[in-house]
């Protein structure tokens, strides 16, 4: 039998190499490459043709079956971001920035399935069990029914779930345990994917639902290789900016339900609080009409959010004026500007532009193009828009207006919340705004002339 060759493999991005080299050349990094040690060799075709496996049980696509029964937290949050509440048997990969609240939200959300019925076992490597013990004093939880060891020893877990067999188990973080079978070290490409596929397995042969902690890379993506996301059921992304006291948890990939659903969490010093209402508190200190500002009317999963975006334009003094985003895709700006000038004839040369989504939330569906070029142009020309206006709509490169989805709850939510006004683009289907006025703009350039006198 010919000899496996070994493979190296980038700890950062996963890239497979047939020799070590110092520098990564699929993400850059520098001093990430270490030898993975090669599978064991399995059975050969020849072999495979000789033995008979098991018949598989084969089902048609009209075969009814029961959905798998939920247990609710009691965290509305939490529970609308899982689909409905835990699915037994799933596992769950929550990533996030250092210090962002994950261990935090996972020993909230720990208490409160253990004081709804399930038996619940916290394990934690990052810290030790008196440290785990000293926030949940904080957090008002030490009574909750909970189990809790701290430990990185694969085995040692596994041994431990086998013998408590609980419905919920938290593995704090994955990046941390080491499984003494992988020749490599805690947090490298193989002890991450080879940990996660144990557990995984566990939870599926078992019953027991397993959520894990993932550390996330610079770039916001989950360290380590792209197979453990494949691996589990669920993947939320808890966001939010340091200096807001509102997280936001994302769902990216759910088999339970829908993906980009969003619960929002705010930071106080008795843990994170649910928000029921985030519009109404990303639009709470949102003050007099001034320039720069437009509401925005978003869609995040099934919920529509209300958000607020700001933009300042001033002369530069540099040569290549400065392009400043926090909470939107960079690109989208460039497209909108270019299109400004392109098809208005609005140019934006020698002027730094600085965009932001207030309240530390994230946008990323185009339906917040329109809303960009408004507060731009409101900035650039110093003219606030009206205090009770929402605006919605997709640009394209010519300049038309796209109707977006979901038009009737974007409307429904900014009637709820006071505002009498709304722009959105033609031929969408205007629904469930009864008490709105709404214009409905074919392109940017009737957009430009009707709010602002130009184009």
């Amino acid at each position: 039998m010919a000899k496996s060759s070994p493979t190296f493999t980038c700890s950062a991005c996963g890239a497979s190499y047939r020799k070590w080299a110092g520098r990564c050349e699929a993400c850059g990094a520098w001093n990430t490459i270490a030898e993975e040690a090669p599978l064991s060799a399995g059975p050969s075709s020849k072999t495979l043709g000789a033995s008979r496996g098991r018949a598989i049980a084969l089902t048609d696509l009209s075969t009814e079956e029961t959905p798998p029964p939920r247990t609710l937290s009691g965290l509305d949050e939490l529970d609308r971001v899982l689909g409905g509440g835990l699915v037994a048997a799933s596992a769950i990969l929550v990533g996030g920035d250092p210090g962002i609240g994950k261990s935090t939200l996972l020993l909230q959300a720990t208490a409160a399935f253990a004081r709804s019925g399930l038996k619940c076992l916290y394990v934690s490597g990052e810290e030790a069990a008196a440290q785990v013990r000293m926030r949940a004093a904080r957090l008002g939880l030490q009574d909750a029914p909970v189990a809790l060891g701290a430990e990185t020893n694969l085995r040692d877990i596994l041994t431990t779930l086998d013998a408590e067999r609980p419905d919920l188990a938290i593995i704090d973080s994955i990046q941390t345990m080491w499984a003494d079978t992988v020749e490599s070290a805690p947090g490298s490409v193989s002890q991450v994917r080879a940990a996660c596929h144990e557990l995984v397995s566990f939870a599926k042969k078992r019953g027991t639902s397993v959520i894990l902690v993932g550390h996330v890379t610079k770039e916001g993506q989950i360290a380590g290789p792209r197979v453990v996301e494949h691996m589990v059921d669920t993947v939320l992304y808890f966001e939010g900016e340091r200096g807001h006291q509102f997280r936001i948890l994302r769902a990216v990939k759910n088999r339970f339900g829908a993906a980009d659903e969003i619960g929002v969490f705010e930071m106080t010093g008795q843990g994170l609080s649910q928000v029921s209402n985030p519009s109404a508190l990303f639009l709470s200190e949102r003050g007099q009409a001034s320039p720069g500002s437009a509401v925005f009317a978003g869609i995040e999963g099934t919920r529509p959010v209300l958000t607020e975006i700001q933009a300042l334009v001033s002369p530069s003094p540099l040569g290549t004026p400065r392009r400043t985003v926090v909470g939107l895709d960079g690109g989208r700006l460039s497209t909108i500007l270019a299109v400004l000038e392109a098809r208005c004839g609005i140019p934006f040369a020698g002027l730094d532009v600085f965009l932001n989504v207030a309240g530390g939330m994230r946008v990323s569906e185009p339906a917040a193009d329109l809303a960009v070029a408004a507060a731009l142009l409101s900035a650039r020309e110093d003219a606030a828009l009206p205090p009770d206006m929402v605006v919605f709509g997709e640009i394209s490169l010519s300049g038309a207006l796209r109707p977006v989805g979901q038009t009737e709850n974007r409307l429904k939510e900014a009637q709820k919340l006071g505002f009498s006004q709304a722009i959105a683009p033609s031929r969408s289907k205007i629904g469930g705004g009864d008490g709105l006025r709404i214009k409905q703009m074919p392109d940017l350039t009737a957009f430009v002339g009707d709010m602002f006198g130009a184009g």
